[in-house]
């Protein structure tokens, strides 16, 4: 089954190029099935980016999915045109007030790890998004920024600022043998990273109940299980196009920024030739294997879900 998106969504037609099955909402209201419904609450400021990134990943799948991309209510974007947040995102306050629930949700990274939580423009309303998640949404997938987040709200840990950016596809390890969040994962790979920051894993293993299922000996934790709270959190970034470490690099280089060489990105470390992507199908294993938990374990009625 494919993911159902809104025709004119460019999303829609990045995907079908690419042979990802997506359908619009004629066709979609013809089927027998209950679609899963799955929020992707995006703070990135490249939000088209950030959405097809998701939704191909999403999409890729068995199952139906219904998108629904959400916002912060108050937080205005520069970098994405008014009229595309205008049609296709709603407001988190609007969600909240409908009562509606969610098989899933995603919360992605943002570009503001430097700031203390405390002084992020919208650290109130997302702390009632982090609560909200809990009597509103099965599974909840918090994603760089956004799974730092959310460990610090349920569980008071820190982000620590790191003395370099960690940047590059890191080799990580698969702890989790056997579960079946990382069923076909190899016991070696490698996953893009982009971050200043970084969790610890000691004070992740002083909280019961948290449990690492994928980790790097150079970058640390990256994939977070909380079963108390029904969320995922990841460090990480799998749902990075093949070129996106290519995009940041060459922006830091032409602001003047210091940055290094995306580690293991570029072949021979050479920026000059295209970067290979080796990440893509452990990347489609994690949230497919995800969207089929959710799948196997969702109240068929959704009044049901967070009850």
């Amino acid at each position: 089954m494919p993911i159902k998106l809104p025709a004119n969504l460019p999303a829609y037609d990045i995907l079908t190029r690419e042979g990802v099955m997506v359908m619009d909402e004629d066709h979609a209201s013809r089927q027998d099935i209950r679609p899963l419904r799955i929020g992707l609450l995006n703070l990135m400021p490249k939000k088209i980016q950030t959405e097809t990134q998701f939704t191909r990943l999403i999409g890729a799948t068995p199952l139906q999915i219904e998108l629904s991309l959400i916002r912060m209510t108050e937080h205005q974007t520069k970098n994405t045109a008014a009229e595309h947040m205008e049609e296709f995102y709603r407001p988190f306050a609007e969600v909240e007030a409908s009562g509606e629930k969610f098989d899933g949700l995603i919360i992605t990274g943002a570009p503001i790890e430097h700031l203390p939580y405390e002084e992020v423009s919208y650290w109130d309303e997302i702390t009632r998004v982090f609560d909200w998640t809990q009597t509103h949404v099965h599974s909840t997938f918090g994603v760089c920024w956004g799974g730092m987040a959310m460990m610090y709200h349920f569980h008071g840990l820190a982000k620590h600022m790191l003395p370099a950016k960690a940047f590059g596809c890191y080799r990580h390890v698969n702890l989790g043998q056997g579960v079946p969040l990382l069923r076909g994962f190899s016991d070696d790979f490698v996953i893009p990273v982009s971050r200043w920051t970084e969790m610890r894993q000691d004070e992740i293993d002083a909280v019961p109940g948290l449990v690492t299922l994928l980790a790097s000996a150079d970058s640390g934790p990256c994939l977070v299980q909380d079963d108390a709270h029904r969320a995922l959190y990841i460090f990480n970034h799998f749902e990075y196009d093949s070129g996106t470490l290519k995009e940041e690099y060459d922006r830091d280089v032409a602001n003047g920024t210091t940055i290094n060489i995306p580690m293991n990105y570029y072949p021979d470390d050479d920026p000059s030739r295209l970067p290979a992507n080796r990440w893509r199908s452990h990347a489609h294993l994690l949230y497919g294997n995800w969207i089929n938990e959710i799948y196997q374990t969702t109240p068929y009625e959704m009044t049901q879900i967070g009850s």
